[in-house]
């Protein structure tokens, strides 16, 4: 009851954090976030801790970068025909991705909230958590909501990303989802 209380007039308990929704923090989360679901990498590699990215930024890019089409002469030609098995029949078709990538999924706005203070472990820093919500449409299947969970550190200056996990539906039964989901 004591803490219905506080919730409901600003004030938070020993564990969590006050933070305005425009901090720093939720503003580099959302820019971080914002910058992966499009694929723009030398934005959310240079908001990537130097421990997560295991290396400069120009790194990150570069392992982040679409591979190579194949030569046109790799490519199986469309008049060749299928394997034939010893009974005559041929194998059914396998849906492959094209030359051109993967489909991509239509992403809703990035939102951040719900900053808590967290612990060093034994791979982290200190830092706060902040949770990450946007909804996710793939061609063809419904609209759903992903919820990630997301560790920033201070690092020089500003803070990064240092740590990521996906939120799943059981750790919202742990108390904080935040620490449950970062703490695995």
């Amino acid at each position: 009851m004591i803490t219905a209380g506080l919730l409901t007039t600003g004030c938070t308990t020993a564990d969590d954090t006050a933070r305005a929704p425009e901090t720093e923090p939720y503003a580099v989360a959302r820019t971080y976030q914002e910058a992966k679901t499009r694929g723009d990498w030398p934005t959310a590699c240079a908001l990537t801790s130097g421990r997560l990215r295991g290396g400069s930024v120009a790194a990150c890019v570069a392992a982040h970068a679409p591979a190579p089409a194949p030569e046109p002469s790799a490519l199986p030609s469309a008049g060749a025909e299928p394997p034939t098995y010893a009974d005559g029949s041929t194998p059914a078709p396998r849906r492959t991705r094209t030359t051109g990538g993967p489909d991509r999924a239509d992403t809703g706005p990035v939102s951040a909230s719900g900053a808590v203070d967290l612990p060093a472990t034994a791979e982290h820093p200190p830092g706060i958590g902040v949770l990450i919500t946007y909804t996710v449409q793939w061609p063809g299947k419904d609209r759903t909501t992903a919820y990630r969970a997301l560790r920033l550190v201070q690092e020089g200056d500003g803070w990064t990303v240092d740590q990521q996990a996906t939120v799943h539906p059981g750790d919202t039964g742990h108390g904080s989802p935040l620490r449950a989901a970062l703490g695995r």
